[in-house]
């Protein structure tokens, strides 16, 4: 679980104040035992780096099944939508300052092993009308290795 453990460590360095777990490919488990303490490290991550790991929503399922059975709502889908009701339950709605013009910073970036980079984008402000045009002002430093 080396890459469960960089996405916390990451969501913890990016200050993400709450986290919701979907556990995938839980249809190719036979030993439901497993699952279970594939749970109980994915808790004791959480609360090693600060998360509610006890009350942090675990959701288990399989991606693949419920995009093949997108109308299976009670059965390979339900998982996904477990997902989207423990999200809205448990990740609080942020305040918008609906009065200030859309701004998006870099704030930072983070270079992980595999992917390479990862910009940190914070949201300024967020009053965004549909359809409007934007004014995008980048940036870009180019490191060149001698």
């Amino acid at each position: 679980m080396p890459q469960t453990r960089e996405h916390i460590l990451l969501a913890r360095q990016v200050n993400v104040p709450r986290i919701v777990v979907f556990m995938n490919k839980c249809d190719q488990v036979q030993d439901k035992e497993l699952l279970e303490l594939v749970e109980m490290e994915v808790r004791d991550l959480l609360t090693k780096y600060k998360f509610d790991g006890e009350n942090t929503p675990i959701i288990k399922g399989s991606a693949l099944d419920a995009l093949n059975n997108p109308k299976d709502f009670e059965g390979k889908a339900k998982p996904i939508l477990d997902l989207m009701a423990a999200v809205d339950a448990f990740i609080p709605v942020p305040v918008r300052e609906l009065d200030k013009p859309f701004s998006m910073a870099v704030e930072d970036v983070f270079s992980i092993s595999g992917p390479g980079r990862l910009p940190l984008v914070v949201l300024n402000a967020d009053a965004l009308k549909l359809a409007k045009k934007l004014k995008l002002l980048v940036c870009v430093q180019l490191l060149l290795r001698q």
